[in-house]
């Protein structure tokens, strides 16, 4: 995370209301452990441990909080499986999956994430809870919580919508779709991948905020939730109709003109946003190769990392789509680029997707 949104959380912090937490795990010492790191704290207000998904749901149809600390292996329903209804029950509140499951490979965070996580954090062995990893996850909650759009339990009152003036969209068939998103953007983009039929074939690269050894499995996932050909994008991979890129952990995705055809390019310098892999790169890039005919989307995501990229596909006549603050579960870096003036639309995930196909066909 970037040292100045750190601080912007943190300032945020000192300023708001406690984060109301509500911790589900089935481990009494557990339990205990999380009630002691953040009881002392001024930031957060515990309003209740439970053991169960079945008593978290009882607790969320008479109270409400901001944040759920979530345990993935839980007696009865287990936790992947409860998220969407304690998301629903609790009005919008985020989900922080803390999980020894989450510290033996991607897969599992993978998956939290698509369901609606805002974050992931592996639970240490027995003894190993304090030190850095209360460290981790002060600022983690700290981050999910007062993140733009934070206040399931109205501890502050919601800004209104500010104004936004939208681009004339273009028309045309679409030769490419780079899509960047960062927290929350894993479910956001499932509904977009879900609602695109395979008629639509023009190649979608992507660029999701995560960690390099998450990215092999977050490709098996895109596969998944597409029905296209997803892989990790590699130096020279060409682009190909109804196939999926998606950005290395430890590079830039972006793209070039190289023997009459447009192919990979990885890059690592140091970006405004501080994010590596970053979406700017990849959206100035697909501006530069494919004009009008590209189309950049934003999604669901803490700061301001696809700005410049939207400025450049504004700048060549590219429509630009953004998730509506509605359904992003951070209304961050959508929202720098539809109040700066640059989107052509401004939706949900599925109905972004839904306007691709009728660009697209209507350039048939």
């Amino acid at each position: 995370m970037p040292h100045s949104a750190l601080m912007s959380a943190r300032q945020a912090a000192a300023a708001a209301k406690p984060i109301r937490l509500l911790i589900v795990d089935d481990s009494a010492v557990a339990r205990a452990v999380f009630t002691r790191m953040v009881g002392d704290r001024p930031e957060f207000q515990l309003a209740a441990t439970v053991p169960s998904a079945e008593a978290a749901l009882a607790f969320l149809a008479r109270n409400r909080v901001d944040i759920i600390l979530l345990d993935i292996e839980l007696p009865g329903q287990d936790g992947l499986s409860a998220m969407p209804a304690l998301i629903a029950a609790s009005r919008g509140a985020r989900v922080l999956i803390v999980s020894s499951s989450a510290e033996q490979g991607a897969a599992a965070s993978i998956q939290a994430m698509t369901l609606g996580a805002a974050d992931t954090l592996a639970k240490p062995g027995a003894g190993a809870f304090g030190g850095r990893f209360a460290e981790i996850l002060a600022e983690k909650l700290v981050r999910i919580g007062h993140a733009p759009e934070a206040g399931a339990a109205g501890r502050q009152t919601p800004e209104p919508m500010p104004h936004v003036r939208l681009r004339a969209l273009c028309r045309g068939r679409v030769a490419c779709v780079a899509i960047g998103a960062s927290t929350g953007g894993l479910h956001a983009l499932s509904e977009l991948l879900r609602a695109l039929p395979s008629r639509f074939a023009a190649p979608i690269l992507i660029t999701q905020h995560l960690p390099p050894s998450f990215m092999s499995i977050f490709a098996m996932q895109v596969q998944e939730m597409s029905g296209r050909p997803t892989e990790v994008a590699r130096a020279g991979t060409p682009l190909v109709r109804g196939h999926v890129l998606v950005a290395p952990g430890e590079g830039h995705l972006s793209v070039e003109m190289s023997g009459g055809m447009p192919r990979v390019r990885i890059t690592a310098e140091r970006v405004e946003s501080g994010c590596l892999p970053s979406v700017d790169p990849m959206l100035a890039s697909v501006a530069e190769t494919f004009g009008e005919a590209a189309v950049g989307i934003v999604l669901s995501g803490m700061g301001r990392d696809g700005l410049r990229g939207a400025e450049r596909l504004a700048e060549g006549g590219s429509d630009v789509f953004v998730q509506d603050r509605e359904s992003s579960v951070v209304w961050g870096m959508p929202g720098v680029v539809a109040q700066a003036g640059l989107a052509s639309a401004m939706l949900p995930p599925a109905h972004i997707a839904d306007l691709l196909i009728k660009r697209d066909r209507a350039g048939a």
